[in-house]
Formats: structure tokens, C-alpha cells, sequence
């Protein structure tokens, strides 16, 4: 297996780049680019960790030299949210970004599955798929909006809410990957229930926890570290999947349109990527509300994304 990670060099890339180089299996390659000169430092300084994955670095304006015979590309390139700033302002650089990206993935590894972390992903994911569809090597089944991250979160804040076993805690969250479309399904949480009064709050956290930490670096940057662990999750899910096992994760994809034409619910990652998408289940009251009522807004920024490219 070769994992590309395009956008290497920032504060997700490295991060990221660590946690893979510790956490895939041995034998993965794992090929760093960035279009910044110290990429090839990058790759070397993770390179003498001691465990049985080959790293090489790229830098420069082409990544395609770091795209050959990659079987997953994670794609973290482009600019943070500052104190102020939503997802959406992100969105005219980031587009630009993630369009010459995937335009290179599609003229050199048209098959890898292909991980979205470059925000706002409600609408990247929608560029990508625009991008290959125009390059005729388009497969719903290997396009994803990495959204681990709010899983991640949503296992940590119910974890120390109800005082819980947090490796053993999980939370499906279905919709987006910003504010009001980051569903938690705190009624599908098992051995824990919530009061009425915990589960607005509580929501609410999880939707604007990368806010929580955008202030919390006071200008600093954003959400870098948890973020990297949440793509170094989703690589290793995808690439068991690849590999044959059965695994389930929650991510953004095309799917039947039910609700968007993408949309984040529980998958069952296989050898050709998604195997199958899986119901979201019952919702409560509340869910079933907040579902309705942020459909309007993800369509939305999927159709920004979808025009982007075709004008």
C-alpha cells in the first residue's frame, strides 16, 4: 500500500505524517509532498522513527512525482480558519487548491480513494467530484470527506460527560462537516442515555468545537493535532477495508441523494473502497429537527462547490 499526503509540510501535514509513519502497517509507503521546500526535511526528520513504513518527501509545484502508485491521497493542503473566519470564508482559496490537487490525482492514480480534510469539506468534496467527473475517472465509491473528526470529539465530550470508557465509547454524526450539518446521534450511544437538558448543549459543542479551538489559539491556527489523528484513523480504517476486512466509519459521500447528494453516515469500507452505505437508524425527536433544518444549508455549499467547477 502507498498513502500520498498532499500539503504535508502544514500544521495538519506534519502532525499527520507523524501519526502514520507510527500507526500504518509495515511495508506502507508513505509519500509526503508539499509545494514548500522543507517537505523533503519533513519526510526526513519522520524517516528515523524507528517502524517498518518507507517514507520519501516531494516538494515543488507538481505533485505528481508523490501521486505514483499511490492507493489512498490525503489531501490536507490549503489555508487554516483564523478567529472569525467560518469554513466558507475559507473557500475561495481552498477551492483553488483542492481543484489543481485533484486534477493531478486524476491524470496519475485515477483509482486511489481519495481522503478530503481541506476545509470547508461540505463543499471540497463536491470540487473533487466535479474534477473527476470532468476527467472521466470518477468513483463515488472512492471519494470521501474525511469528517472523523467530529466522531473524535463527539466520543470525547459524551465520554467525560457521563464519566465513561472513551476507548469503548462511540457516536455515529451524520450531515456536514460544519456548524449546524455536524449531527452527533447521541439516542445511538450505547450504555449511556441522555437528559433533555444535556443533549442541546452538548450538541451544540460538538458543532462548534473547531470554533472552540480557533480561540483557543488566539489567532494561532486551528484544529491541527486532533485533526491529524482523525485523518491517521480514517487512513488506517480505509486501508483494512482495502485490505479485506470489514470496517465501518462514519464519512462524507455520495450516496443515494436521500438526504444531499453528500452526505456523512455510517459506511462499510471495502476493497474497492465504499462497500456499502448503512441506514443512520432511528433518530429521536430532536435529531430528526435538526436534520431537516440544516439540509437547506449543506445543499447549499455542495451546489458552491459543484459550480465552482462547472460554472
Amino acid at each position: 500500500m502507498k498513502v500520498a499526503v498532499l500539503g504535508a509540510a502544514g500544521g495538519i501535514g506534519q502532525a499527520l505524517a507523524l501519526l502514520l509513519k507510527l500507526q500504518l502497517p509495515a511495508g506502507t509507503e508513505l509519500s509526503l509532498y508539499d509545494i514548500a521546500p522543507i517537505t523533503p526535511g519533513v519526510a526526513a526528520d519522520v524517516s528515523h522513527i524507528p517502524t517498518a513504513v518507507k517514507v520519501k518527501g516531494f516538494s515543488g509545484e507538481d505533485p505528481s512525482p508523490a501521486l505514483e502508485g499511490a492507493d489512498v491521497v490525503l489531501i490536507s493542503a490549503g489555508v487554516a480558519r483564523k478567529p472569525g473566519m467560518d469554513r466558507a470564508d475559507l473557500f475561495n482559496i481552498n477551492a483553488g487548491i483542492v481543484r489543481s490537487l485533484i486534477e493531478k490525482v486524476a491524470a496519475v492514480c485515477p483509482k486511489a480513494c481519495v481522503g478530503i480534510i481541506t476545509n470547508p469539506v461540505n463543499t471540497t468534496v463536491a470540487i473533487a467530484a466535479e474534477v473527476l467527473k470532468k476527467a472521466g475517472v470518477y468513483d463515488k465509491r472512492k471519494l470521501f470527506g474525511v469528517t472523523t473528526l467530529d466522531v473524535l470529539r463527539s466520543e470525547t465530550f459524551v465520554a467525560e460527560l457521563k464519566n465513561l470508557n472513551v476507548s469503548r465509547t462511540t457516536v455515529p454524526v451524520i450531515g456536514g462537516h460544519s456548524g449546524v450539518t455536524i449531527l452527533p446521534l447521541l439516542s445511538q450511544v450505547p450504555y449511556t442515555e441522555f437528559t433533555t437538558e444535556e443533549i442541546a448543549p452538548l450538541t451544540k459543542r460538538i458543532q462548534n468545537a473547531g470554533t472552540e479551538v480557533v480561540e483557543a489559539k488566539a489567532g494561532g491556527g486551528s484544529a491541527t493535532l486532533s485533526m491529524a489523528q482523525a485523518a491517521a484513523r480514517f487512513a488506517r480504517s480505509l486501508i483494512k477495508g482495502l485490505k479485506g476486512e470489514t470496517v465501518v466509519e462514519c464519512t462524507y459521500v455520495e450516496g443515494d441523494g436521500k438526504y444531499a447528494r453528500f452526505f456523512a453516515q455510517p459506511v462499510h469500507l471495502g476493497k474497492e473502497g465504499v462497500e456499502e452505505i448503512l441506514p443512520i437508524g432511528l433518530l429521536s425527536e430532536f435529531e430528526q429537527n435538526a436534520l431537516e433544518a440544516m439540509l437547506p444549508t449543506l445543499r447549499a455549499d455542495i451546489e458552491l462547490g459543484e459550480k465552482f467547477i462547472t460554472g
